[in-house]
């Protein structure tokens, strides 16, 4: 029964699965942002924290049919957001994917994305020896109401 039990927590409070290859990079507090019907695109965050020198080359999800790392950055007085081959990952430090800078696109949704469901996104990371492997995380989706959008 203990092993069990252990089996069963240590599954609820791991939300990263991770194969054998990727065990140098961990993913902490992910979330996406729900839709509303007809909504096509949303984003996706998290903190990725790399414990060597690493990259993020890729993002996949089958919630989408397109998948993009972007990034949102001030060009004079205008925000814009555009679309990165690869995000740094230096060795120890978390890099946040967040609202108003780099996160995740999901694009041609397949479905809108429900308040309290999950979709599936794959991380490819490339170390620097350029070995490539992948994490596979389950995010949690949430709607973004006053009271998560604004701190009291």
């Amino acid at each position: 029964m203990k092993l069990t039990l252990r089996t069963i927590a240590t599954g609820l409070t791991t939300l990263v699965i991770v194969n054998a290859f990727a065990q140098q990079v961990t993913v902490s507090d992910p979330w996406a942002r729900a839709t509303v019907p007809g909504q096509k695109a949303t984003g996706a965050f998290m903190k990725i924290t790399a414990k060597q020198p690493s990259k993020l080359v890729a993002v996949s999800s089958p919630a989408a049919g397109v998948t993009e790392l972007h990034e949102m950055k001030m060009d004079k007085d205008v925000m814009r957001m555009s679309a990165v081959r690869a995000l740094e990952l230096p060795e120890g430090k978390a890099v946040e994917l967040k609202p108003g800078g780099y996160h995740v696109m999901l694009m041609d949704l397949k479905a809108p994305l429900a308040d309290k469901s999950t979709i599936a996104i794959t991380l490819t990371v490339e170390d620097a020896k350029g070995q490539k492997s992948q994490l596979d995380v389950q995010v949690p989706v949430r709607a973004m109401t006053p009271s998560r959008t604004h701190q009291h």
